[in-house]
């Protein structure tokens, strides 16, 4: 056995019934949001921003303003799909630079 798998098993006889029954709680809770389509999301704002993030994520989860919210976030900010390097790439604008370099043949080596 390798040594996580060991460490693992350890840690669970190590576990009382209580660590156990709490571990299978999150399991389920996790399982269930993921029947639902919700995912854990987690950003880093400035402090002053976090009620104001807490508040649009609570409006997003109340089905009262759902709707509305969706529609507004929407309408003000948009959903971009995210692209490629590719993409990135050929969208960059490239007029501006001069791309042309000077032959260079190496230099001289005795032998």
């Amino acid at each position: 056995m390798g040594a996580a798998l060991t460490d693992f098993i350890w840690r669970l006889v190590a576990m009382d019934r209580y660590e156990r029954r709490a571990l299978s709680r999150r399991k389920f809770a996790i399982r269930a949001f993921k029947q639902r389509g919700v995912v854990r999301v987690e950003v880093h704002v400035h402090k002053n921003d976090a009620a104001l993030v807490r508040s649009v994520a609570r409006a997003l989860s109340d089905p009262d303003v759902e709707i509305e919210t969706r529609v507004l976030l929407r309408e003000r900010f948009g959903v971009t799909k995210a692209k490629g390097l590719k993409e990135f790439l050929a969208s960059a604008p490239l007029e501006s630079l001069d791309l042309t370099r000077k032959r260079d043949v190496g230099r001289k080596v005795e032998l």
